[in-house]
């Protein structure tokens, strides 16, 4: 018995990096401590133009990394109760630089009050403590999946650079 296998090709979904964002309140961070050790955790950000804002405490392990500016990576990633294929979940996934922006300047006075219109007025209290810092994530490179076959790589300004083929889809 001779099975012939016809490979469905799929198509590409139109991507929507900018609509996942928007629909997130925060965004997962991967840092890395001194000793290598991941440190997973999450924060609520905004974003201005492409650079996302995170107001963070250094009871936490991952501000420590990102104000020594160690490796880190961020995610957006669609609700599981909103994803029809476990497998194939919505995502963005970011190489970012980490920058302490300073307390008290124009972009800190700017970015605390767009952090306290999208999150409340909690804001007004942590801002004002002083183990919290305003960090600056600015993306590198990244990629974008939006289903099977439909991944592409994304840039520093978060625009699709190709989409990725058989010959260029290698692990993110």
């Amino acid at each position: 018995m001779n099975h012939t296998h016809t490979e469905k090709k799929i198509k590409p979904v139109v991507p929507k990096v900018q609509e996942l964002i928007n629909a997130s309140k925060s965004v997962i961070l991967a840092t890395v401590d001194a000793d290598g050790f991941p440190n997973p955790s999450y924060a609520p950000f905004v974003q201005v133009g492409s650079t996302f804002y995170i107001l963070v405490s250094f009871m936490a392990k991952h501000t420590k990394n990102l104000a020594d500016g160690r490796k880190t990576a961020i995610m957006f990633i669609k609700d599981e109760s909103a994803t029809k294929q476990i497998y194939a979940r919505e995502r963005l996934t970011l190489e970012v630089t980490p920058s302490q922006i300073e307390r008290d300047s124009e972009v800190w006075n700017n970015v605390v009050a767009q952090l306290k219109q999208a999150h409340g007025k909690v804001v007004d209290v942590i801002s004002g403590m002083g183990d919290f810092i305003l960090i600056a994530l600015q993306p590198v490179k990244g990629s974008y999946v939006n289903g099977f076959g439909s991944a592409y790589f994304v840039d520093a300004h978060l625009e699709i650079v190709e989409h990725r083929n058989d010959v260029n889809h290698q692990a993110e």
